[in-house]
């Protein structure tokens, strides 16, 4: 994509827009029930992963120089998923508990495909407004992760992941032979206590206590809790206990993708404390066209980390000899990471290459694998 002004015709971003046929089949999955349940799922996961084998990758990269005006249709999808989301979201919430004709497990299994919605287009979406520095999307972001119950995640990925993937002092940079189910648990428990801990140590450079109006974990716990509020006077009981069920769904689906993105992959440490630079070597990249379209690019994960701010339909891609390449898109290999033995048949492999490649004069991982090395950063 060039910098001119064909980049502004809806035509080039249209594929990107396909994230909005998910809409449609949670009607749909609400409406008829029972087999319909399966819509959201295969509609996203398996239809555009069955796409990737039939368009393949797509290694073209287009000019970092086109400005915003020439991505106004891109970033267009961005700006209204919120209201679509949120209309949605709690339309189904005052729909389904009154709904006659589902039993009380479809209720759930439409709120699955609601999660769906949430985790694979809402988060992606939040991820990518959160890193721009126009308040307004910002303010996108932190709505879209309220009805997710997920607000943290904007601090925890600004000021954890992004300074220090690759070390222990990023909880969601999955370990070497640590499975799916045991990295999740960890997450939970984790990530909200790292947030709050790099929010705090931001307020202390300025001489604020934690509980200062400054901390935007007031912010995140007003938006959160307004949003089960809501929940609770549309739907009752059961539309409060359908929305924390979906918001579930949507954080398993995040940090799924997480636990793909990075694993097994470490940044060198320097001694004394210090770690080697971001390289594009430090997150798993996949090039496949269709899943690409579905996550706006997000699989061209090493750039995002090279340049954070990069809107996502200019980000680059790395071939083999610059980054690690997944086999699939992230909707495969999340499915394979479900079933560890699976996924460390298929990555163990592919990280022990990694490090051949990138560090031939590493020859003990064990510091790396056993957490010797010190965390980087303020505790």
């Amino acid at each position: 994509m060039a910098p001119t002004d064909t980049a502004i015709d809806f035509r080039h971003a249209a594929p990107f827009w396909s994230s909005l046929i998910i809409i449609p089949l949670v009607l749909l999955a609400a409406t008829y029930g029972g087999w319909a349940l399966i819509l959201p799922i295969a509609g996203t996961w398996w239809a555009f992963s069955a796409l990737d084998r039939l368009l393949g990758r797509n290694e073209d990269n287009p000019d970092p120089a086109a400005t915003d005006a020439h991505l106004y249709w891109y970033s267009l999808i961005t700006w209204i998923w919120l209201p679509i989301q949120v209309v949605t979201l709690y339309g189904m919430i005052a729909f389904v508990p009154r709904a006659e004709h589902l039993e009380l497990w479809e209720k759930f299994g439409v709120f699955f495909g609601v999660g769906v919605m949430g985790g694979s287009i809402g988060i992606v979406y939040a991820h990518e407004l959160m890193h721009q520095k126009d308040r307004f999307e910002r303010w996108l972001a932190d709505l879209l992760l309220a009805t997710v119950l997920y607000s943290h995640f904007r601090t925890e990925h600004l000021l954890v992941h992004h300074p220090w993937v690759g070390t222990r002092r990023d909880a969601v940079t999955a370990r070497y032979n640590e499975g799916f189910h045991r990295y999740f648990f960890r997450v939970l428990r984790e990530g909200p206590v790292s947030a709050w801990r790099a929010e705090r140590a931001m307020l202390a450079r300025r001489d604020l206590s934690p509980w200062d109006g400054a901390n935007p974990f007031w912010r995140y716990w007003a938006l959160q809790g307004g949003a089960v509020i809501l929940a609770l006077l549309i739907g009752g009981w059961l539309g409060l206990a359908l929305f924390l069920f979906q918001a579930f769904i949507a954080i398993w689906q995040l940090e799924l993708t997480n636990y793909v993105e990075h694993y097994g992959l470490t940044r060198k440490h320097l001694g004394d404390g210090k770690y080697e630079p971001v390289r594009p070597h430090h997150s798993w990249n996949a090039s496949h066209r269709a899943t690409n379209w579905l996550l706006i690019n997000l699989q061209r994960h090493s750039d995002h980390h090279y340049k954070p701010a990069r809107r996502f339909p200019l980000l680059q891609t790395y071939d083999e000899t610059q980054a690690p390449q997944l086999p699939y898109g992230y909707p495969l290999m999340a499915m394979g990471a479900m079933i560890p033995p699976i996924w460390r048949r298929v990555m163990n492999k592919r990280v022990r290459a990694w490090r051949r490649q990138y560090y031939p004069e590493i020859e003990d991982w064990g510091p790396y694998k056993n957490g010797e090395h010190p965390i980087p950063g303020p505790r």
